[in-house]
């Protein structure tokens, strides 16, 4: 009487660890990839546990690499001398179109590769929501803001 997911339980919701909100304020998202990512096992556990942060992280890609720099992924209260450091950097797994994009994305035009949300998908694997990004001026910043607080109050005005 197995399952094939191997007796883990489905979790309720989209599996979310940490989301960076701030992104969506500070930048304009042009595009989106889900991405893999290299970590060690007390990393997972960590992540599991629901502990991580997004708030200080940036992507960026150095040899043809994708590396996720200042992710905070606390150390595993049960960890022994095998345990990880807090922030890191970690490898960013992506195909070699991908990254090719990515660079000329962000060395022509001047984007930012900025980390979204970090989650587990439906396999149970660990993964990066990553934003091609460009950033917004202060006054952009607050149209944006008008802008939103107009479509709830029409949203309102519609229920009501």
């Amino acid at each position: 009487m197995s399952s094939k997911s191997g007796g883990r339980k489905k979790s309720g919701g989209d599996g979310a660890i940490a989301e960076n909100r701030r992104a969506r304020r500070d930048y304009e998202i042009v595009d989106t990839l889900e991405a893999g990512l290299v970590l060690r096992g007390t990393e997972v556990k960590s992540l599991r546990q629901g502990t991580a942060g997004l708030a200080h992280a940036f992507a960026t890609v150095r040899d043809g690499e994708g590396w996720l720099m200042n992710a905070d992924i606390p150390e595993y209260n049960a960890g022994n001398r095998f345990n990880h450091k807090a922030t890191q950097p970690r490898k960013i797994l992506l195909h070699r179109r991908e990254i090719n994009r990515l660079m000329a994305a962000v060395q022509r035009d001047g984007m930012t590769l900025v980390p979204l949300k970090l989650y587990f998908n439906e396999r149970g694997r660990a993964k990066l929501l990553l934003g091609l990004a460009r950033g917004r001026k202060k006054a952009d910043k607050r149209e944006a803001e008008k802008k939103r607080d107009w479509q709830r109050q029409k949203a309102r005005l519609m229920r009501g």
